[in-house]
């Protein structure tokens, strides 16, 4: 059984090219989200913008909500207050993603077990432009 921040399940999500849907991702080149998902897509990462604007952004088309990214989506990361959360959590989850991972400062215990009653990968607390220096130099 999966538990929140399991190491091996951190090192598979950044290790494996797969697509992430980054919740809070704009244009505003001065926030977080925008500067970690040039990152993700620096390790062979492919991200979808979800944000209300719909805006592309590092060359990506943008979407509204997470309803409406066509495709697969392994991985939603997380982006917004943390008041916020539990709701895209409860998205991620009706869209069939397979992990959710919430950004430094974005907990929510309650959406976090959530997803891994239904069966969710969780990365809660933490940055992938942090946890993957560390394990792609390893």
């Amino acid at each position: 059984m999966s538990q929140i921040n399991d190491p091996a399940v951190i090192e598979r999500l950044i290790r494996t090219p797969a697509t992430w849907a980054v919740v809070g991702l704009s244009t505003n080149a001065r926030r977080a989200a925008f500067r970690v998902a040039a990152y993700l897509q620096s390790i062979g990462q492919t991200i979808v913008p979800v944000h209300p604007k719909a805006e592309p952004v590092h060359g990506a088309t943008g979407y509204a909500t997470l309803a409406d990214v066509p495709g697969e989506i392994a991985v939603v990361d997380v982006f917004v207050n943390a008041d916020l959360a539990g709701a895209v959590v409860d998205e991620a989850i009706a869209r069939g993603a397979r992990a959710v991972w919430l950004q430094l400062g974005v907990i929510d215990h309650a959406a976090a077990q959530r997803a891994l009653d239904a069966g969710l990968d969780v990365v809660m607390d933490r940055c992938p432009a942090i946890e993957g220096p560390r394990i792609l130099r390893s």
